[in-house]
């Protein structure tokens, strides 16, 4: 169990460090069609449902792979 949380600590800083150095590559992430954005006056929602759902299959995936090799 600790080792599991070590690995997936190191994984979270690994994906700072990335988004922080390759930010620039990553400004479509919200953007996407299917991301609903309200702007009225005194009032902003943003629910970026699509984006969600990649993240969603992205750690999914991953998840996936980590247990069929560990």
């Amino acid at each position: 169990m600790a080792k599991m949380m070590i690995i997936g600590g190191g994984m979270i800083m690994l994906i700072g460090v990335v988004i922080y150095f390759a930010g620039n590559y990553f400004k479509w992430f919200g953007r996407l069609p299917g991301d609903i954005k309200i702007v009225k006056p005194g009032f902003n929602l943003y629910a970026p449902i699509v984006s969600m759902l990649i993240l969603s299959g992205v750690i999914s995936l991953l998840l996936w792979i980590f247990r069929k090799f560990f």
